[in-house]
Order: C-alpha cells, then structure tokens, then sequence
C-alpha cells in the first residue's frame, strides 16, 4: 500500500486549521477561548461539541468522541486515514507524493489516467444529452419519466449516440491512446479494430465513494434496439461491480444521519428516491446484492430497507441477498411496492408521503418471507405446508440467534394454524451453521472489544493530566519529580509516557503529535477530555505541584501499610525484615523531602 511521508502529513495538518474544516460542517460559536456546537457524532440540543483551537483538537463531553482534524474528516465522512489525509491534502491544495514501489507507482498513474479520462467521457456525453439532436430521443425518455433537469444535472446523465465510432474519434481529437480506452472499457477490440462499447443509450455515471466518474452503466431507449436493456463497463482498475454502489457518494451522509439505507434496483429508482427527499437511497450495480455491497453498507448503516420491484425477479433480488446482508451484521427489512410500480413510478403516482409510509412501515425480512412464501405455496395443502416450513427453517438457521428462530416458528406456526411445539421441532432439524465472515469493521471492533473497559480516572489523577497536557512546558520538571507507579489509572500512566518520549525527542511537538502514538481510541478519548475545554487555569504551577506531592504520600503511606502488614504478618518470611526495613526508612525519608522547585510556585 502506498504509503504518505509524515512530513507531508504534518504539512497536511499545519494547512488544516481544525475549527475552519470543523466549521465548514458544524456550526460552531465561540465560548471564551474555544468554540462549541452541537455535536455531530450524536444528536442533542444542548452543545457539548468543543473545539479547542490551540491545541487543534476537538472532544465531545456527551458522547466522548475527540481527536485531532484528521480523525474528525475520518469518522464524520467514514474514511480511512489514508482516504482522509487524501480529502485535506486536497482541501489544501498540496499534492501528495506517495513512497511507492515501482509497480504501486506504475498501478496508480493508469488509474489516475483512467479517472481523467471517464471524467472527461462524462462530460462530453453530458453535453451531447443537452445539446445534440440525435439525443432527442433521450431527452423525451426522461420527459415521460419525469426526470427533472435538476436530476440529469445533479447525476450527470449523459446520452452516448448511436455510432460505433463517437468515443474513438473523440478519443483522437484528444490525443488519447485507444489502449486506455479499451483498459476502461470505453471500446471493445473487435476483428476489424475497435469499436464504441456504448451506444444509443442513455448514460449513468457510475461514481466512487469519492464522488469521482469510474465506470458508466447505459440504458435502451426503447424494446425495438438491440442488446441488454443495460449495460455496463466491465472490470478495470478502477471499476469492480461487485464493490461500487450507485448514488453512495451522494448517499452515505444521509445514511450516516439517518443509520439506514434504501437499496433500490436501479439507478433510475435511486435518482427518484433522492429527488423526492429520501437521500439515503442507493442501487447495486445490477439486481445482484453482494458480500462486498453489504460490507461498505455497514459501515455508514445499521439497518437497510430493501426496497426491489415488484416484479418476481425483484422479489427473487430480496432473497439472494440474505446471506450476505447477515453476514454483515445489518438488520434487514422489505418494502413491498404494489403491483405494477417500482420506486420510480409508485412516487410519480402516489406521492413521497405514501412511500415515506412504505419505507416505515416495511416489515423485517423474515416477516415479508413469510407472506412470500404463503403466496408462492398452497398453505392449504400438506405439502405446500411442509415446503414454507423448510424454506423457512432454511433461512431462519442462518441467523444462528436463539431468540429470533423461536420467534419465527411461533409466528410461522399461528400462520399456518400448526402447532408451534411442531414447527420448532423441524427448524431444529439439520441444523446448519451459518459462518459469518469477518469484514474488516468487525475484525477492528472484535479488537476493540479485547481492551479492558477503562474506569473512570479519580478527579485528583484527571487533574494532573489537564495540567500535564495544557501546561507542555513543564514536562521536564514533570517527568523528573513525578514517579509514573504513583499513577493508579492505566489510561492517564499510558498518556504521560508517551508525552515524556515524545517531548524528549522534541521539545515543540503538539498535542495532535501525542494522539497519534496512542495505542488505543479510550486513551485518545481520555486525553482529549483533559484539554478540551480551553479554560484558564489559576496557579498552575502551585496546582501541579501540590496534586505530584499528593500522588507521591498517597502512593508511600499505601506503601508502608503494605510492609507492616507484611512484618506483622505470622507467615512473614524473616529474611526479608532487613529488605522491608530498609524499604521503610527510605519510604519515610522521601516522605519528608520536598519536589524540586518548580517556577512560579
């Protein structure tokens, strides 16, 4: 993996001033020496959202949530640090050399070039939607669908005339090499050359999480042309359909808001959906929902809505995609639009009100399988019967909970008006196991999850921290006098000596420095809470040294009472007494001695 030099990335951050980036997505109100709004990250009234401008950091004291603007780009857009380093770099407007091998450098120039280059097709089919008069028939087709201007726009549909040789031409005018065309899918080797992959159709550009042009997907204009009712660019280095989810770009803040994701069928339901209010809509590329689909879906939701035609190949799309929306961990319900409308034609007819009232009121998967079932089965019968019965079985033991198997063989059993006790007895049978494969979101929280929670530290230790984080100069005298085993909280211990290692080897590094050698998301959290509120402090240097002296007798008198138990003690082993004695002579000496001076005090 391409790997960015940490002198860029601190060039990143002292060109990302954290309440300018944080204010271009919260509305922030200065209070004394920070500034406050509502957070983010939760919802609430009162704001508890800080950001504190001189040490660049921000910390949420409702939900607990702090670090540096790097963190802050990565949980509110849902980046990876790479990705949200990337996002400040091009906020900032510094380019990026990244120390790559020759082949990672080889590997992302083509995939630049290609980006580029479908950015540029984008445009040029755009342009030929709202201007050209072969696209007429294209410009009709979304008249009758009521497709807005604002939608083509907002989606940059485009129209790809029906010529074999458009894209080429236009490649040549650019001096473009018909290679990185055929790489991108754009045209197709045939045995008299190359050929227009895309024609007479119109288009839909197909976008990355980043929002950038990565493939195209194209529809006929009418059931007498020829070919697939869609097409799509096939697999490149830039486009993988089993990994992109149509609309996402657009889609994954109101997802985050909202925890919860319509999955529609098409790009055409999408674009209606988002049209009419409902923002957190998206379309797989195809009918096909897969393991990758349900993964990226997970990490800005926690439910999805299906939300398929009506047809049966939609309903049969809902089916297949239980495995792998189970092994994601999403929560999954079924809209069932009536007969004959898909999302698009049902919010055309009857208003988003209604399908607003759909989405709510959607049932959870296993309730709407029931009622599939019972429709495609004769419930009358023995053996109608028997198969709901089965396929549900089927279905319900992939979720391997306890709890909802049971719920089910209940509801199935008053549905079809056998005894319960009967249909639990076959779900248990054959039972399968349902082996749920780890994403990376679930290998990190499993990790997460092997730290110990951490206890709340005592407001005398919270204090020390404050004043060893806020008052940096005093680190030198901090780590002479203070004895890090005086420390009771594992958390404030950690934080301490990592800031006397980094400040060892650098006397001006920053807060936002000291974040990023923490070992876990607790510490930061922890660490945070101490300087965010940006108050002033009266008499620091009085108050750091009286709370080092408390730490310091606290720990000696814990100390003494341990050897005189020890000495008192009928299993007291007798040739430790001079080792303990002299322990105790020495524990008292320090009692009495007083801490180096420290200015001000």
């Amino acid at each position: 993996m391409p790997v960015i030099p940490q002198v860029t990335i601190e060039q990143i951050r002292n060109a990302s001033d954290i309440v300018d980036v944080i204010g271009s997505f919260v509305p922030l109100k200065r209070a004394g020496t920070n500034f406050l709004g509502l957070c983010p990250f939760h919802k609430e009234k009162t704001p508890s959202f800080n950001v504190n401008p001189s040490k660049q950091i921000f910390h949420c004291f409702g939900c607990h949530k702090g670090g540096d603007v790097f963190t802050f780009i990565r949980e509110f857009e849902n980046l990876s640090f790479l990705e949200s380093v990337q996002r400040l770099a091009d906020r900032a407007r510094i380019s990026i050399d990244f120390e790559m091998t020759p082949g990672q450098r080889e590997e992302g120039s083509l995939k630049e070039k290609l980006r580029t280059l479908h950015d540029q097709v984008a445009k040029l089919w755009e342009i030929t939607l709202a201007n050209d008069a072969s696209a007429r028939v294209a410009r009709d087709y979304l008249a009758r669908r009521g497709v807005s201007d604002e939608a083509v726009k907002r989606f940059r549909m485009g129209y790809a005339p029906d010529k074999w040789d458009n894209i080429l031409n236009w490649a040549k005018s650019k001096k473009h090499d018909t290679k990185l065309l055929e790489k991108g899918g754009l045209v197709i080797a045939g045995d008299k050359g190359h050929y227009d992959r895309f024609r007479g159709r119109l288009i839909f550009p197909i976008c990355d999480e980043q929002g950038r042009v990565i493939g195209f997907s194209g529809r006929v204009l009418s059931s007498e042309q020829k070919g697939g009712k869609y097409i799509n660019s096939p697999e490149t280095p830039i486009f993988s359909k089993s990994r992109i989810i149509y609309g996402l770009d657009k889609a994954k803040r109101p997802i985050l808001d909202a925890k919860s994701s319509i999955v529609c069928e098409g790009q055409l339901d999408t674009i209606a959906c988002h049209l009419a209010g409902f923002e957190n809509s998206v379309a797989p590329q195809g009918t096909a929902l897969t393991a990758d689909h349900a993964r990226i879906l997970k990490r800005y939701a926690e439910e999805v809505v299906l939300c398929f035609d009506s047809d049966t190949a939609g309903q049969q799309a809902a089916l297949r995609s239980l495995d792998d929306l189970l092994a994601s961990g999403l929560a999954i319900r079924v809209a069932v639009i009536p007969k004959p409308h898909d999302p698009d034609s049902f919010l055309r007819e009857k208003g988003a009100e209604n399908f607003r009232s759909m989405i709510d009121e959607a049932p959870g998967f296993f309730d709407f399988l029931i009622n599939y079932l019972c429709r495609i089965h004769d419930a009358e019968s023995d053996r109608g019967r028997v198969n709901i019965v089965q396929a549900m079985r089927e279905a319900v033991q992939k979720t391997d909970n306890p709890v909802l198997i049971d719920t089910y063989a209940q509801k199935l059993g008053y549905r079809l008006g056998v005894a319960v006790d009967a249909v639990r007895a076959e779900f248990a049978k054959r039972k399968q196991t349902f082996q749920r494969v780890p994403s990376a979101q679930d290998k990190q929280k499993t990790q997460i999850s092997k730290e110990m929670p951490m206890a709340k530290p005592s407001s005398v230790e919270f204090w020390l921290l404050k004043l060893a984080l806020v008052e940096e100069s005093r680190t030198d005298w901090l780590e002479s006098c203070l004895d890090l085993q005086w420390v009771i909280h594992k958390g404030i211990r950690e934080i301490l000596q990592q800031q006397f290692v980094l400040f060892a080897e650098n006397k001006s590094t920053s807060f936002p420095d000291l974040l990023n050698v923490l070992p876990s998301e607790s510490y930061k959290k922890l660490a945070t809470e101490a300087v965010a509120e940006g108050r002033s402090i009266p008499n620091p240097e009085r108050q750091l040294n009286d709370i080092v002296l408390r730490l310091r007798n606290q720990f000696i008198d814990s100390r003494l009472g341990e050897i005189q138990r020890e000495l008192v003690s009928n299993a007291a082993d007798e040739s430790r007494w001079p080792e303990l004695i002299a322990e105790r002579d020495e524990l008292k000496k320090l009692m009495s001695h007083p801490l180096e001076p420290l200015a001000g005090t």
